[in-house]
């Protein structure tokens, strides 16, 4: 295992983060080996108690990280939180700019103090217009046209994950590592601000384009035209989904071979990609019947060798039993503060043949290293109960 690939080991990251999109870009350097020092304020991170479909937000994304609590209404707070920044590379934050101004941690004030600083800011919009406006991931989903491409015309639908959070989040993630090799060369600290909007906007570039190139607009993704020859979900004889793809000539007349259509095959009038696309009307039915006369295990057994590509439809739930997410390295467990066990994915990247081997992955209780941190940093006892407000650490 190459569990010595820890390039940001010796960093010193303070978060100040909530929600998904500051603390998967704390999450990310985490994962390089950067320590992460995360400030709650006393009563802990609201994105801790979330219920439901935001169950799985704090756990996913505060995996390593350290935890201190200070309250930053109080002016020694305020002051204990600068002395922390002071011993750190990056301060990370995805707070409204004129909140942080008033408590004289914008990212210009920091970097007068702190020269040396690299501010993250995880924020809902650059510099513009709109960068005031308070922004969500569904938000600007429907801003840019994302919302508009994923369901059906008239039908608006947002992607089924937070994935611009997480996206803009790797974004920052990248910022910082350019700004630290920039450091490197200059001696100096920089400002990195990440949009939620402008990573959504990346998103859609490709439907932005085709309309500049050839003036006119992508339909939605159910209602696309198809620029290949099958592209579909189908179902087996057993009554399960399968999407099934086949994209060029070849792969097109391996599927018909496998699935017992010679006939299509051998067609006069289907022996280019483009004849193929355009005969999608009466093609596809086609092979939805064969598709039905097969099981989908006897149809993935011959698929797979046969290099066409073909996918089950998954819950998210199911991944828990997929094999290939059960590989060394496709799932790491942590423990919450109460003691119960989850498991999630790493880093979705190898190094020299292996999967970096994080360490720490376990969930901090609210507060858990507050002694240990704002010791180091000067603070005695009773300072430090001054600017936690006199909150107790949990484990």
């Amino acid at each position: 295992m190459s569990d010595a690939f820890k390039p940001l080991e010796g960093i010193r990251v303070v978060e100040m983060s909530h929600m998904i999109m500051g603390p998967s870009c704390g999450m990310f350097l985490g994962f390089l080996g950067a320590e992460v020092i995360k400030v709650e304020p006393p009563e802990g991170d609201k994105t801790r108690h979330l219920t439901g479909m935001g169950r799985g937000f704090y756990p996913t994304f505060n995996r390593g990280k350290r935890s201190i609590t200070l309250d930053l209404k109080t002016a020694e707070g305020r002051d204990a939180l600068d002395k922390l920044i002071a011993t750190a590379d990056v301060f990370l934050e995805n707070f409204r700019d004129e909140s942080l101004a008033k408590m004289a941690f914008s990212a210009a004030e920091l970097r007068k103090r702190h020269p040396a600083l690299i501010v993250a800011s995880c924020k809902g919009f650059l510099k513009g217009p709109y960068e005031n406006r308070t922004a969500m991931d569904e938000v600007v989903q429907m801003m840019t046209g994302m919302a508009y491409m994923t369901g059906p015309t008239g039908r608006p639908l947002r992607i089924g994950s937070s994935a611009n959070d997480i996206m803009g989040g790797l974004f920052g993630a990248f910022g910082v590592l350019g700004a630290l090799i920039q450091r490197q060369k200059d001696g100096k600290g920089h400002a990195v601000r990440v949009g939620l909007f402008e990573n959504c906007l990346l998103l859609v570039a490709q439907h932005m384009v085709q309309y500049d190139i050839e003036g006119r607009e992508a339909p939605p993704m159910p209602e696309r035209e198809f620029s290949w020859p099958v592209y579909d979900i189908f179902e087996t004889r057993d009554n399960r989904q399968i999407f099934i793809g086949a994209v060029t000539e070849g792969q097109w007349a391996i599927l018909c071979g496998l699935l017992g259509l010679g006939a299509l095959k051998d067609d006069p009038r289907l022996q280019t990609r483009m004849d193929q696309i355009g005969a999608r009307d009466w093609t596809i039915p086609v092979v939805a019947e064969a598709v039905r006369k097969h099981d989908f295990d006897s149809l993935i057994a011959a698929f797979e060798p046969a290099g066409i590509p073909f996918s089950p439809i998954h819950r998210p739930a199911e991944m828990y039993q997929d094999p290939h997410v059960n590989r060394p390295g496709g799932l790491y467990a942590s423990r919450l503060p109460e003691g119960q066990t989850f498991r999630a994915p790493g880093f979705p990247i190898e190094v020299d043949g292996a999967a970096p081997e994080p360490f720490g992955l376990d969930i901090a209780g609210v507060g858990a290293d507050t002694t240990t941190v704002l010791t180091s940093i000067g603070l005695d006892e009773a300072a430090i109960a001054a600017v936690t407000g006199g909150v107790k650490e949990t484990a």
